[in-house]
């Protein structure tokens, strides 16, 4: 007798949820997402603001995007992600729905509901996807996991009172204690 199957869900299933209802798509599996904390919507702003003024002022060719932000990951039906922050510098990679590929720098700030999806699942789907950057910023416990996937230099554990540098960006870095 065969193991029943879980149903595979697609971006089409995550297009027919109800308004205002959000989820992620994951390999197929759904992953609802509750609303956010004031703190984890200020740090995005924060973030955000700081990250796009830096790039202006560079006159570089990156953009930020703050969630609600849609992320085709793979490039396929099964992968849809909605990253707090998304830095892209390929803008062949935008269209009028989203980023279809890896973002160069993503940024998730984790709730007690999301840790072990954003430590866990999105690690590893963000790194094998081709994202060059991903932060973990933990405001509960004060520290930030920086990944730098593409030189594996800069990958380590920050505390909100360091300089955090960027792993894209030579001569950028945040401390997350002066945004708050």
């Amino acid at each position: 007798m065969a193991l029943p199957q879980k149903k595979l869900y697609t971006i089409d299933d995550i297009y027919a949820l109800p308004d205002g209802q959000r989820a992620e798509l994951i390999d197929g599996q759904i992953y609802d997402m509750a609303p956010p904390s004031t703190m984890h919507q200020r740090l995005v702003s924060e973030l955000t603001i700081s990250i796009g003024n830096y790039i202006r002022s560079k006159k570089g060719t990156c953009t930020v995007y703050p969630a609600p932000f849609a992320v085709f990951l793979n490039k396929d039906d099964k992968n849809y992600v909605e990253p707090d922050i998304s830095i892209i510098c390929d803008k062949s990679k935008l269209d009028n729905y989203g980023c279809n590929g890896a973002p160069d720098w993503v940024i998730e700030i984790i709730s007690p509901s999301t840790e072990r999806m954003d430590y866990g699942i999105k690690l590893f789907k963000y790194r094998s996807a081709g994202v060059r950057e991903y932060w973990v910023v933990n405001p509960a416990k004060g520290i930030v996991n920086v990944y730098d996937f593409e030189y594996d230099e800069k990958t380590r554990l920050y505390g909100f009172e360091d300089d955090i540098p960027s792993c894209i960006y030579e001569d950028f870095s945040i401390r997350i204690s002066n945004l708050l």
